[in-house]
């Protein structure tokens, strides 16, 4: 889904809006801020849930999920429908076949400090009327989660998160779980059919011996038991998935069918005595570690007391997850498009060391961005070896005050991406030594650059070397041209052999000298250079994202797109112009004009055209002909019958555009349930129609 050299810009594209929010620095354009934070939590999501393995702690990601909520509310036209707020998450792997949930597995809410309990206790009691409600408070497991459905007491399928709608179907390695049974009594309480979730983890001392063993079989060590245990899951041979000796808690009932005629035994009206019903009947659950309290204070001491025993535990936790008890109570509460409000999770205090800072690398981005990353002793942070941590930009290295051999105090907030949080001045001797940027780029020497307003030191060299071979990274990638079979090895191994020295020359490779090297036999170049003459179609929003512009995502490269006919009208364009466009700020136009007024870059333009890539905008294929040409479309809330973008599809089809924001150029809000700021805002645009969906429908249909 990313390649490589995206996946390296979104972790450091998040661990800069990290450190802005340290310092509780707001970037000047909110559209600049909305996007790069939407691109870092999808990108989070893919790795969390399909790949299992996060480059944003818990925490991290929270923050920068809470804050991009934030900005939308302040900046409801910025909404776009593919933000992150407006659904669960994303993707699944293609290793194992797809299966819907029978009920949604969301996210919960979380929150760090007795404060926000409080809070989320205050909205509980306002929404139900109540003066104190009874929590059912038990462990937050660091491990993978798990959807088991039961039909007849049988097991008949098992299923990872996924995306949270759907998940992979994984049977067969769930089957090798041993302390999930393969059948259980449920008829005996009168039900038919069940779905659980849960969470498979592994051991601390299973995890310890497994590593130790690899160690000694010169194999390296699994990261952490929270990715090993993923990992376990969709392993294709089962016979290894036994060997893990993995676990499972289950912890909750989501979905339940009565036998007819059958009334639901109180076993299943509340949620600690689901919990102990499960525990009878064979499975793992949370019963010992459980306590149900009434009224918050109560909840309060009891998660602050089970943090100070966490490592007495012979399992990883992040935390608790407090819910309320009463399933009465759950269905009043209800739930968001994102989280259910009955349960919200308390995260514990990161994980800390110390280890020493033994020199600095610079590194070199696609857009000549110089990044300083720390080289330290390796040293283990819950369960992960940390050698290698990013230290952002130089006004990082002066307000830490960071020298060459200090002893620094790293974390990994919520136990995942490591950084340096103070250097321990105390411990000194004298013979450490200040950080020096360097003045010349370490690749090509050419004299760095600081641009007014910026932290970050840059080449200005377009032809440097590592920011070219950064730059063809990004445009064969996924979601710019996707140029299937040439990812960054290859990009890499291309550009050492000659063979490849810039965008153009993807589209000038010799495939005659590509057969003579080792591994490229002839299917392989035949589909290599298929995926390349494909490229040459792609939209005109994919080259412009392709382009890497600086600030230029996805959303504001098709916004580009859609405002000329030929890529080079951009030539012409003042930046005046750039900021009549939808969600363009001064940055951003800035950053188009000064890339249109380069000429090396139009002579790459004009070189890509004449090799047969297109630069023209096929206007036709981005929205059909119908009853709504010419209407713009916005939608806000939780949509009952539709999903979001196939409603947005159904507006495109006919015609119509999807806007980002209310404001006079809206023809159209359709409101759904929770709708928010949107509808306050249009219903002073007396020219803006508020629609249901129920008549969004209607008028699609008619």
């Amino acid at each position: 889904m990313y390649t490589k050299e995206i996946e390296r810009t979104l972790a450091q594209l998040a661990k800069t809006l990290l450190g802005k929010l340290s310092k509780q620095q707001l970037l000047n354009n909110p559209e600049e801020t909305l996007e790069a934070l939407q691109r870092v939590i999808i990108y989070n999501d893919w790795r969390y849930y399909v790949q299992s393995d996060p480059v944003l702690s818990d925490f991290e990601y929270d923050q920068l999920f809470a804050w991009l909520k934030q900005l939308e509310q302040e900046n409801p036209h910025l909404v776009s429908p593919d933000s992150p707020t407006q659904r669960v998450a994303l993707g699944l792997s293609k290793s194992f076949p797809t299966v819907q949930h029978l009920v949604p597995m969301l996210s919960l809410d979380n929150s760090y400090n007795s404060d926000d309990l409080v809070d989320w206790d205050r909205k509980a009691r306002e929404l139900t009327g109540l003066t104190d409600i009874e929590y059912c408070i038990e462990p937050k497991f660091d491990g993978a989660s798990i959807s088991l459905i039961y039909e007849n007491d049988r097991l008949v399928r098992g299923a990872t998160r996924g995306d949270g709608v759907a998940g992979e179907d994984i049977t067969v390695n769930i089957r090798q779980i041993r302390n999930i049974p393969l059948s259980a009594n449920f008829s005996a309480y009168g039900i038919q059919s069940i779905e659980i979730r849960g969470e498979v983890l592994i051991n601390k001392n299973t995890f310890k011996a497994y590593n130790d063993q690899r160690t000694a079989d010169n194999l390296p060590p699994l990261a952490n038991p929270r990715n090993a245990a993923s990992g376990s899951l969709r392993m294709v041979d089962p016979r290894e998935v036994a060997k893990r000796g993995l676990e499972a808690f289950l912890y909750h009932m989501s979905y339940h069918v009565m036998d007819k005629g059958k009334e639901e035994p109180k076993e299943i009206q509340t949620h600690s005595n689901t919990l102990d019903l499960l525990s009878h009947l064979g499975f793992r659950s949370p019963g010992k570690e459980k306590k149900v309290v009434k009224g918050i204070d109560a909840v309060i001491d009891y998660v602050l007391k089970f943090e100070e025993e966490r490592d007495n535990l012979p399992y990883e936790i992040d935390g608790m997850v407090i819910k309320v008890n009463d399933y009465a109570l759950q269905d009043k509460l209800g739930m968001t498009t994102h989280h259910p409000r009955w349960a919200i999770a308390y995260k514990f205090k990161a994980r800390q060391a110390t280890s020493k800072l033994r020199k600095v690398e610079f590194q070199v981005g696609r857009t000549g961005s110089i990044t300083p990353v720390a080289k330290i002793d390796p040293v283990p942070i819950g369960g992960v070896t940390v050698g290698s941590i990013s230290l952002f930009n130089e006004d990082v290295v002066k307000e830490k005050d960071l020298k060459i051999g200090d002893t620094v105090l790293v974390e990994r907030a919520g136990d995942v991406i490591p950084y340096i949080v103070k250097s321990v001045a105390d411990l000194r001797d004298g013979s450490e030594q200040d950080i020096i940027f360097p003045k010349n780029c370490p690749v090509c020497n050419s004299k760095l650059e600081k641009p007014e307003g910026e932290s970050v030191w840059r080449c200005p060299n377009i032809n440097c070397e590592a920011q070219v071979i950064e730059r063809m990274i990004h445009f064969v990638s996924k979601d710019a041209m996707d140029i299937r079979s040439l990812g960054e090895s290859n990009v890499r191994k291309f550009y050492t052999l000659g063979l490849m020295k810039d965008i153009p020359g993807i589209y000038e490779l010799d495939f005659t000298e590509l057969a003579k090297l080792e591994g490229f036999g002839k299917k392989s170049l035949d589909n290599l250079q298929s995926a390349i003459e494909q490229s040459k179609t792609q939209p005109l929003h994919r080259l412009i994202f392709g382009l890497g512009i600086r600030y230029v995502g996805e959303t504001t490269a098709k916004t580009l797109a859609n405002a000329i006919h030929h890529l080079l009208d951009y030539t012409n364009w003042t930046a005046e112009q750039l900021l009549e466009l939808e969600d363009i700020g001064p940055k951003v136009a800035g950053s188009i004009t000064q890339f249109f007024a380069n000429a090396d870059n139009i002579a790459v333009l004009k070189k890509l055209e004449s090799l047969g890539v297109t630069l023209v905008n096929n206007k036709s294929s981005q929205s059909g002909s119908g009853s709504l040409e010419g209407q713009s479309f916005l939608f806000t809330g939780t949509l009952a019958k539709l999903k979001r973008s196939d409603a947005e599809e159904m507006v495109e089809q006919q015609g119509g555009k999807i806007l980002s924001g209310v404001s006079s150029k809206l023809n159209y809000l359709v409101v759904g349930e929770d709708a928010g700021s949107k509808l306050e805002k249009a219903k002073k645009i007396n020219t803006i129609r508020i629609l249901t969906e129920d008549e969004f429908i209607k008028m699609i249909e008619s």
